[in-house]
């Protein structure tokens, strides 16, 4: 494998502490190393440019079968944007819902080379696989979804933590998941029978449970294992005025609960898409911010991190497991709707959406995103996200970067809203004036995920020994810029290393890589219960058998990377 020496780039990275020196980056067998362990590299002229860790995105929807229901039921979503095969490139397609070679593609353009896929139905985490096999460049792993299954709804109602690891175990053995995924707990199940559970104390029916059981059982459970990453959440009553109270009494259930892992992370509870869980108001009339209370919380509280989930303001389409929130959704505006039931596992729904600068709402969703962001006190805990596709596409990460860097940025974009004033009034943005630098963002898109997802072992940072993960963008921090500059140096990396592949040259696709699928191994005592409950429910209720079930083989994993735990002491 080829040497390479980046030289005299502005290095911004968390894990070694650089704030923009100048400094050589050197590559040699995949990984980082000391400048003086390569004998003759090739050269990679980086002066007047910035350098970073390769991105890494703790939480997006780019494969499995909500995300094909979204590509096959909206072609307009595809009408225009074809990209024929051009030299190394395959063909591309798609905007909101891109297809796999676009998604790799559009990733690494931004510098970007691990994503994890935030939500996997076990019965269908075959052809997610698939999916993610056909991902050009980039590492990926799934999380397997829990809120909603009948096993931990019967372990955790009579709280058998050891019985609900060892399934959890299993599953991410069975699936070759990467981690505890939680949608609504109760609410998809609840939603089977036209229900939903809007606050933490609902009652799940038929299983004499409730979501706050369900949600402390689910992180006993993971810390149990000693899983990398936490328990990975979306709470209930998702995107309903007056639920920023839910959201805390969600956070609240990790009280007194200290990380059980080897893998560094410090956090038992990370919650996703916070934007959509920050509203305050009664009804959509009045609906109004409540970041600061959240953040309040969040930045006293050091065994949680989130993400944004932030508004782009673009046309769109929502998916997720949450199926009684895109019910509600399609109420709204009236667009197609599709749902999905998953046996005994979950559920979901796909509603396409505009969040128009036109609407007050949506103006309002916009703030309360860069709110989270700007009032975080540590950017190690708060993450860039758009929960793609639902808050909007993530290729507007460069534009996130420029409002979060830019208080002239967010100004030009209050100025284009439709109600304006009432915006303003109803949220705390206007009178931030906080503006983030390139080490906040490499922590907010490198350094803390990787830290999150118990992998800063691998990603996140340039220190000898990390994963050679390098992109190198055409922007000179130290002259003057205008807030299009960054948006527009960072949506095309000059060049990208990925495990040592230089994946990027001058701007172009230069390779599809040596992906790799992130997967966990959890070892546990054997447990003649838990299997005696799997065989006895395949045979009953599943439609397929446990031979059909288990992802297993060479095509829907070729090129595995395994993470090993040992729970049996």
């Amino acid at each position: 494998m080829a040497e390479y020496l980046i030289k005299n780039g502005f290095v911004f990275d968390p894990v070694l502490g650089i704030r923009g020196d100048k400094a050589d980056i050197a590559i040699k067998d995949g990984k980082i190393v000391e400048t003086t362990a390569v004998k003759s590299p090739k050269v990679i002229d980086a002066a007047g440019k910035t350098v970073m860790a390769g991105g890494v995105d703790i939480h997006a929807h780019v494969a499995g079968p909500k995300v094909n229901v979204g590509r096959n039921f909206r072609p307009e979503d595809k009408l225009f944007g074809y990209k024929p095969k051009s030299g190394i490139e395959r063909m591309q397609g798609g905007f909101s819902v891109p297809t796999t070679i676009r998604t790799g593609y559009n990733y690494a353009r931004m510098g970007y080379t691990t994503v994890m896929e935030a939500a996997m139905p076990p019965l269908y985490a075959r052809h997610t696989h698939e999916e993610m096999r056909d991902t050009p460049i980039l590492d990926q792993g799934a999380y397997p979804v829990f809120g909603n299954n009948w096993f931990v709804l019967e372990y955790l109602k009579n709280h058998e933590i050891e019985n609900t690891a060892a399934y959890i175990a299993w599953l991410l053995r069975a699936t070759k998941g990467y981690a505890v995924k939680v949608v609504n707990p109760g609410g998809t199940e609840a939603w089977g029978w036209g229900l939903n559970c809007e606050n933490v104390h609902d009652p799940v029916p038929y299983f004499d449970i409730t979501p706050a059981q369900i949600i402390k059982g689910l992180i006993e459970a993971n810390e149990y294992l000693g899983l990398p990453h936490s328990m990975h959440m979306h709470a209930n009553n998702l995107g309903n005025p007056g639920n920023y109270t839910t959201t805390l009494d969600s956070f609240r259930l990790s009280e007194g609960i200290k990380p059980n892992s080897k893998f560094g992370r410090d956090q038992v509870m990370h919650h996703t898409h916070v934007q959509f869980h920050s509203y305050g108001g009664d009804s959509w009339a009045n609906v109004d911010s409540r970041a600061k209370e959240i953040m309040d919380y969040v930045n006293s509280h050091d065994n949680i991190t989130i993400d944004m989930g932030q508004v782009t303001l673009d046309e769109t389409t929502t998916m997720t497991a949450d199926g009684p929130f895109e019910h509600h959704l399609t109420e709204l505006n009236h667009l197609k709707w599709a749902n999905v039931d998953v046996e005994l596992e979950t559920g979901s729904g796909v509603v396409p959406y505009v969040y128009s600068p036109g609407i007050k709402v949506c103006a309002i969703q916009w703030c309360i995103g860069l709110e989270l962001a700007l009032l975080a006190k540590d950017p190690m805990r708060i993450f860039m996200t758009t929960d793609h596709p639902n808050a909007g596409p993530f290729i507007r990460y460069p534009r996130i970067m420029k409002w979060l860097m830019s208080q002239d940025a967010r100004n030009q974009q209050f100025d284009a809203f439709k109600h304006k004033d009432k915006v303003i009034e109803a949220t705390n943005l206007a009178g931030i004036d906080r503006e983030l630098g390139l080490y906040e963002i490499a922590q907010m898109t490198r350094a803390g995920p990787a830290k999150s997802l118990g992998l800063a072992h691998m990603y996140g940072g340039l220190a000898p020994g990390l994963e050679a993960d390098v992109a190198v963008f055409d922007f000179n921090p130290n002259e003057p810029y205008a807030p299009d500059d960054i948006e527009k140096a960072f949506s095309s990396a000059e060049h990208l290393f990925k495990t040592g592949v230089q994946v990027i040259v001058d701007h172009e696709i230069a390779s599809n890589g040596n992906k790799r699928t992130l997967w966990v191994n959890a070892k546990v005592n054997e447990n003649p219960q838990v299997m005696r409950d799997v065989k006895e429910k395949f045979l009953r209720y599943y439609t397929v058998t446990l031979n059909n079930y288990e992802v297993a083989g060479h095509h829907y994993v070729p090129n595995p990377y395994v993470i090993e735990v040992d729970a049996t002491q």
